[in-house]
């Protein structure tokens, strides 16, 4: 089989999906991504540069869309050049979101495309209107239109696509939503080592040891879409309860989903200067190596998450597998993995207090809760990257056999 990967920041979500790939016999996978893609080891990647010559005259909406074009034109190149060399692929997977597969029909009709269908825009209901003290621009729900436009194109031409979650799926219009299939990409959820770990030395240098009241709070970027405004905002009042607690909040200043603060060089310089917390007893890591952050949740007595209604995080389903208490925020997709008092604790999103005091439930009497991490470990399993490998193989095994999808 002849898998063609297409991802703008190749391997992206498809790390599990290429390494797997990479090593079964019968299969010989190629990718295209832009010229910035970190690739994978042993898989040939096509590269294109992104031009990014927007026009300065064209409508504002139309912006992105022009971005999303010129990449799909130079995606374009890049197949038709492969074609023109013999390649054929039996089976493409792809992600939509930036545009690079939509010519992709233009070049290979005949071949199944596997569109990896992450998230469709909505102005109400999901995370645009969700949190009041960020309002939407007036005229955010027709700029959303537009890029949806583009997601529409490209819900008509894939043949099957895949969506990680059940609340994911359904933001797609109905029309569509009978293609999609529901497959988390899964995790690797093993303990980074055999031996449990008995502490880790932070890149400050301090230490934190199992045993302890750690709590963690982890994001690619500290920012409101991952709710770092209201953990920040719980910091006092966990501090005020329990005198022991160490926080640990892994992740860096930049931005993934939204825009920095005003007047601040990030949202952690904001939040510091407009709380009284004490930062002996609060750890800033920044990223970190994965063995490290792994680690550090393994030490972890209580971690919290909290989400927009937005994708999941894999960090939620990791810290689940670590053996710390969970405590979430009471949003979608959240409540699809965490149950309430059963494998985790949700909590209102925007409640610093309570956030806190779930906290320090947790802290005060741990041994309480040993059924609820239990219990996390056993939901994590079903999300271990061995169950999600086997729902995209089976997919691509279909497909390539013609089912399906005709």
């Amino acid at each position: 089989m002849n898998l063609l990967i297409i991802h703008q920041n190749f391997p992206g979500q498809f790390l599990h999906v290429a390494l797997a790939a990479l090593s079964r016999p019968g299969i010989v996978v190629t990718a295209i991504g832009r010229d910035t893609a970190s690739g994978v080891y042993g898989i040939r990647l096509f590269r294109y540069h992104s031009i990014r010559k927007t026009s300065s005259y064209g409508h504002p909406y139309l912006h992105k869309y022009e971005e999303a074009i010129l990449d799909g034109q130079q995606v374009l190149g890049v197949l038709i050049r492969l074609k023109q060399k013999g390649y054929r692929p039996d089976v493409i997977l792809g992600h939509p979101g930036w545009g690079e597969t939509l010519f992709v029909k233009d070049v290979y009709p005949e071949i199944p495309l596997i569109h990896f269908c992450e998230y469709y825009y909505h102005s109400k209901g999901a995370d645009m209107d969700f949190d009041p003290e960020f309002p939407c621009a007036v005229d955010a729900s027709s700029r959303l239109r537009l890029l949806n436009s583009m997601h529409l194109l490209n819900l008509e031409q894939c043949d099957i696509g895949i969506s990680p979650t059940h609340w994911q799926r359904s933001l797609f219009p109905t029309t569509y939503q009978s293609k999609i299939q529901v497959v988390h990409e899964g995790v690797r959820l093993q303990s980074p080592g055999p031996v449990a770990v008995a502490s880790v030395k932070l890149p400050s240098g301090h230490v934190i040891k199992a045993g302890q009241s750690v709590v963690t709070y982890v994001a690619r970027n500290l920012e409101p879409y991952r709710g770092f405004h209201s953990f920040m905002r719980s910091i006092p009042y966990i501090q005020a309860e329990c005198p022991d607690a160490k926080i640990v909040i892994v992740g860096g200043d930049g931005v993934s989903y939204g825009r920095m603060p005003l007047g601040y060089e990030s949202w952690r310089s904001k939040l510091l200067a407009e709380l009284n917390v004490d930062l002996s007893r609060v750890h800033f890591t920044g990223k970190l190596p994965y063995a490290t952050y792994r680690a550090i949740l393994q030490v972890s007595k209580v971690h919290v998450y909290l989400t927009y209604p937005f994708v999941l995080s894999w960090s939620l389903l990791e810290a689940m597998a670590s053996g710390c208490v969970v405590i979430g925020s009471d949003t979608a997709p959240v409540q699809e993995v965490i149950v309430d008092g059963e494998n985790g604790l949700l909590v209102d999103f925007f409640d610093s207090e309570a956030i806190a005091g779930k906290v320090c439930s947790v802290l005060e009497t741990p041994e309480g809760f040993d059924l609820i991490k239990r219990s996390a470990e056993s939901t994590a399993s079903r999300f271990d990257v061995k169950h999600g490998l086997k729902g995209y193989f089976d997919i691509f095994d279909r497909v390539a056999a013609g089912r399906d999808y005709k």
